[in-house]
């Protein structure tokens, strides 16, 4: 495999009903940085059937190049229409890399492409850099359950592949003036290949606050909160809090506290907000990954020694039932006084 003919780094933009997750633009922003550092171009790929409004986001967020597929088969996300398309799009432009979020679409084309085009696929990063002297990415991911990170190479094929987690990295500051080269790549599915079908779209409950991933402040609980109806003084303290929404470990999530939306860990979501304020969670190492990058990390715990203080900027430790309460009022007080 002749590597000089691959170059430039793609992040390919998943979609709904035309508009871009906000995955795919999180990774604009660390592509930016990783495509700098091997002074490549940063390309944006986008396959749908009406993606105008999509490209015209990307751009604001500043790609250089939009690779853009449309097509009737492409109104919804299929395994094998869009993982067609992305192999032709391979091939044809040869791309050293392909970041794409690990979504649950993201994760089944990363793996239907790098199967078809027989390169390296490493899943769940949640953290990328550069080989200066290889310009090999480095993946880096959990391992054996949490217990230690991986940092992984594909040093013998391209593109090198990788799906990256919601949260991991910040959005960047979209600017409307920017511009880029739009390049329509003129590519179609036989529909004999594509042997699933969507039927029908069945809009899933939203909870009525926000969720962890989407705010600046995140209120978890743990196995130490202990019911759940004893996640009330959680809510409690999250509504006292601006912009603030209820996290949980996954003890709190497997034992039915709360939904599985909430979960912030290696098997939920990634949060990265400006205070995380651990309420009764140990903080083994499979709840680190998923809030370790907050800002300023408080922890509440009986336990002295409990891992969450390890990483905690601010400790208290004492009986969640009494402090919590306490903060809640103390906050509640501070807002009533100004």
């Amino acid at each position: 495999m002749n590597f000089e003919e691959y170059k430039n780094l793609w992040v390919f933009i998943e979609t709904f009903q035309g508009k871009p997750k906000d995955v795919g633009l999180e990774l604009l922003n660390e592509g930016r940085r990783l495509a700098d550092l091997t002074q490549e171009r940063l390309c944006a790929v986008i396959i749908g059937s009406d993606v105008d409004e999509s490209v015209a986001k990307v751009t604001a967020y500043g790609v250089d190049d939009v690779y853009v597929v449309k097509g009737k088969e492409y109104e919804n996300y299929c395994s094998d229409s869009y993982g067609d398309a992305m192999a032709k799009l391979v091939r044809k432009f040869k791309p050293a890399t392909i970041l794409i979020g690990a979504t649950h679409n993201g994760r089944d084309l990363g793996s239907k492409v790098a199967v078809t085009l027989q390169t390296g696929l490493t899943a769940d990063c949640t953290n990328l850099d550069v080989d200066q002297e290889t310009e090999n990415v480095i993946w880096e991911r959990p391992a054996f359950g949490g217990n230690l990170y991986a940092q992984i190479l594909c040093a013998d094929s391209r593109p090198q592949m990788g799906t990256v987690r919601a949260g991991v990295f910040k959005k960047g500051e979209p600017d409307d003036s920017r511009t880029a080269n739009v390049i329509e790549v003129d590519i179609h599915t036989p529909q004999e290949l594509i042997t699933t079908k969507l039927r029908e779209f069945i809009k899933g409950e939203e909870p009525a606050d926000l969720k962890p991933a989407e705010a600046n402040i995140v209120v978890a609980g743990g196995r130490g909160v202990g019911s759940k109806e004893n996640f009330s003084i959680i809510q409690k303290l999250a509504d006292e809090l601006d912009g603030a929404a209820v996290g949980a470990s996954r003890a709190a999530v497997d034992a039915g506290w709360v939904p599985h939306f909430r979960q912030v860990g290696q098997t939920g979501t990634t949060v990265t907000p400006e205070l995380y304020i651990a309420c009764g969670i140990s903080g083994a190492i499979q709840h680190q990954v998923g809030m370790k990058d907050s800002a300023t990390i408080v922890a509440i715990n009986k336990d002295p020694d409990a891992p969450i203080f390890e990483i905690a900027d601010y400790g208290i430790v004492g009986d969640l039932f009494k402090v919590v309460p306490e903060l809640t009022k103390a906050i509640k007080e501070l807002k009533a006084a100004k």
